[in-house]
């Protein structure tokens, strides 16, 4: 199965989703019943105090908008679950990508291609490192001091450049090995290593080791003042993020044994599961956090990938339901350019006002915000439909 996965786009699309204009929707509508009903939502947990006269369609949509929300430090939300998904099916994309190079036969042949891989793994990832700076405001040109250098971008391009390299040579009991190595590993420092001041095992947001090491060696400016959450020592437990996505696409790709796709669909629920299970069991000595990048947080994070994408797998590639997910297979195809645009390329927003204000200034204004961000998505949606059409994609 060398064929691309469509599942794997639309999976990706979805992901993106959220951080594009989804998380504006339901918002927006979310604060239409709590004004609606006087609901005051809890800055510090985000929880609502309900009144007991929600319909089952307005607590849903307060329950999505509450799930779109980092948790302050400790915990586990679907948004905390965006970021580690993407770097999964980054992983999940390599088994499938690097075939031709594990299909070379001939030394000197191979050798030139893991030399051509060596290259355009190094480019991507200074390009995602440089790309990350230009969305933290790098060509505004505040100063050295000002600058925040650390990203998502970057941590994107430095999990999957490490993971890539740890794929294409070693076995895949070593890359087992490997992962265990990196959650363990981190697990010991973060718990052992002392922090003058806080001592050893402080995995408070100033005292735990990840945001000291942040505050010594992190140039620029850190994105939480005391800790940056994607800082330098939390990126390593995000390659272990990228390796269960890796081991996910070689069992995936495999053509010959004993499972079918439908097969594949119950190992993969089963794994999830698993995973699930492992990381609320490491959270009982290392708090789920997606600040730290715990390994409990690697695990369960990765647990709830493993499931997204076997839902992915099984209704798209599986069972061939495909007309469903077109507009997330064409976010999940450009999906470091709508990234990019959606965060400072493009004024979306604007843009959805001068050509939808008129219609939206006659609904109520109540709704107002929520379908003004309908008009972003229609944009973003219309923008990417015609380069996948045309097949022109970012590809870095």
């Amino acid at each position: 199965m060398n064929r691309r996965l469509l599942s794997l786009d639309a999976l990706r699309g979805f992901d993106m989703f959220w951080i594009i204009s989804g998380e504006g929707i339901f918002h927006s509508l979310a604060n239409v019943v709590m004004d609606k009903h006087g609901l005051v939502r809890n800055a510090q947990d985000w929880q609502t105090a309900s009144n007991g006269h929600l319909s089952y369609y307005e607590q849903l949509l307060i329950l999505i908008s509450n799930q779109l929300h980092h948790t302050p430090w400790n915990g586990f939300t679907f948004y905390d679950m965006i970021f580690p998904l993407f770097i999964f099916i980054s992983g999940v994309s390599m088994p499938f990508s690097y075939h031709k190079y594990f299909n070379q036969t001939e030394p000197a042949n191979k050798i030139n291609a893991k030399k051509k891989l060596y290259i355009a793994l190094a480019k991507r990832t200074l390009i995602l490192i440089i790309l990350g700076m230009v969305v933290n405001g790098l060509l505004k040109f505040q100063g050295y001091e000002n600058t925040r250098f650390a990203s998502v971008l970057g941590r994107i391009g430095l999990a999957t450049f490490i993971a890539a390299i740890i794929y294409l040579n070693s076995s895949f009991r070593m890359q087992i090995l490997w992962f265990i190595l990196i959650l363990t590993g981190y697990c010991a420092m973060m718990l052992l290593i002392p922090v003058p001041g806080y001592g050893s095992g402080n995995l408070t947001p100033e005292g735990n080791l990840s945001a000291y090491f942040d505050r010594l060696y992190l140039p620029g400016k850190l994105h939480k003042t005391i800790y940056d959450p994607e800082g330098l020592l939390s990126t390593i437990p995000a390659i272990a993020s990228a390796m269960l996505g890796i081991f996910t696409g070689q069992f995936l790709k495999q053509q010959s044994g004993a499972f079918n796709p439908k097969q594949k669909t119950g190992i993969l629920i089963a794994s999830g599961i698993a995973l699930l299970l492992l990381g609320s069991a490491w959270d009982l000595f290392l708090p789920i956090n997606k600040n730290m990048w715990t390994s409990s947080f690697v695990l369960f994070s990765g647990g709830w990938s493993v499931l997204l994408l076997a839902m992915f797998y099984f209704i798209i590639d599986v069972k061939g339901y495909h007309n469903w997910c077109l507009p997330f297979v064409w976010i999940g195809t450009n999906s470091i350019l709508i990234y990019m645009a959606a965060h400072g390329l493009i004024d979306f927003g604007s843009t959805a006002e001068i050509l939808f204000g008129g219609i939206i200034g006659k609904a109520p204004a109540a709704y107002q915000q929520a379908l003004l961000w309908c008009g972003v998505l229609v944009l973003q949606l219309k923008l990417l439909q015609v380069l996948y059409n045309r097949k022109l994609f970012l590809k870095i």
